[in-house]
């Protein structure tokens, strides 16, 4: 494979994975936060309806927990294209 294509493989699996966390992160915050919590409401979580939790907690621990999995998924693709720092 060309250096251009071995980029561009690079690339577009980075922007993958940032537009599947990004989504995965807007459903999580927006969607069951705001747009869903009245179908939430029955569920409780914590003395409280699961809507509220994810508007509060759940959402942060949902961006907490892409990080990690973010930071974890680059280093195997650095690994696997041959750009990681070791």
């Amino acid at each position: 494979m060309s250096d251009n294509s071995k980029d561009a493989a690079y690339w577009s699996a980075n922007l993958r994975l940032i537009i599947w966390s990004l989504v995965i992160w807007a459903i999580a915050s927006f969607g069951f936060g705001i747009l869903l919590r009245p179908l939430l409401s029955g569920i409780a979580v914590g003395g409280t309806d699961l809507g509220f939790w994810f508007a509060q907690q759940g959402s942060i621990l949902v961006f907490l927990g892409l990080i990690f999995f973010y930071a974890w998924r680059m280093n195997k693709l650095d690994r696997e294209h041959g750009v990681d720092e070791q």
